[in-house]
């Protein structure tokens, strides 16, 4: 892993766990920092671009609004370049980003981690859109994530499943794994994928997905990460936690 000029962080799994930090990683920031251009890319849809800076710096981390990239950015990005109205699948904090693409009847269903708003009503209308035209976009199609009590928990993965399965469409996702994602972290740095890395603790949104599209994969072994994830994939490396990443980058 030589040549590296740029880091994509991903968050929650990385940086932090639930509302704390993992040990040692604000330092490794600051370390990280003085070598590398920085970038946050999060798949993380309950909370709009600037509630998820508000919570990282008030745990201490030093982020800056230009710099994270969230999927449901990105989500908002495709609908108005496309002059597109959608069908939002989120949590009401979370539609703040979004509520002036919202119409109906929309072109598109847009699904997040809408959390409790994840009722029957709303996914069978979602469903209903679909069979009359709307094609199927997601935010992020994570399977799960880790808590802030410390277990799995569901993310918008198994429902964009389920509508796929009932509709018979399939999502395009937006978010990680998409290539175009880590390329535009990539391109707002002025760097080529072969001079940065991605770090994360999801093998397959994060560093395959990251590796395919042209960057270095480093596994982290908090977050969600599983020793059974290794069986899906070769991460360029592999550390205990982001706080040895500056040592281990020198």
């Amino acid at each position: 892993m030589r040549g590296i000029r740029g880091l994509l962080l991903d968050l929650d799994g990385v940086l932090y766990v639930g509302e704390k930090p993992i040990p040692g990683a604000v330092e490794a920031l600051t370390k990280l920092r003085s070598r590398f251009q920085i970038r946050f890319i999060t798949n993380t849809t309950r909370k709009p671009k600037r509630k998820v800076v508000e919570k990282l710096r008030s745990m201490g981390f030093e982020v800056y609004e230009e710099e994270v990239f969230t999927a449901l950015g990105a989500t908002a990005e495709f609908l108005r370049r496309k002059k597109a109205r959608g069908y939002f699948l989120l949590t009401d904090e979370a539609m703040e980003e979004v509520r002036d693409l919202a119409g109906e009847p929309p072109d598109y269903v847009v699904v997040g981690d809408a959390y409790k708003n994840f009722t029957y009503d709303r996914l069978n209308k979602a469903f209903r859109y679909l069979m009359e035209g709307a094609d199927l976009i997601t935010a992020a199609k994570n399977r799960y994530f880790k808590d802030g009590d410390g277990k799995l928990s569901l993310d918008a993965g198994p429902f964009v499943k389920a509508l796929e399965f009932a509709s018979g469409k399939r999502a395009k996702v937006l978010g990680k794994p998409s290539r175009e994602f880590f390329l535009s972290a990539v391109r707002s740095m002025d760097l080529l994928p072969e001079e940065c890395a991605v770090v994360g603790d999801d093998i397959e949104a994060d560093v395959l997905g990251g590796m395919k599209a042209g960057l270095y994969g480093v596994l982290v072994k908090t977050g969600k990460f599983r020793k059974e994830d290794l069986k899906k994939g070769k991460p360029d490396l592999v550390i205990e936690s982001v706080a040895v990443l500056p040592d281990v980058l020198s």
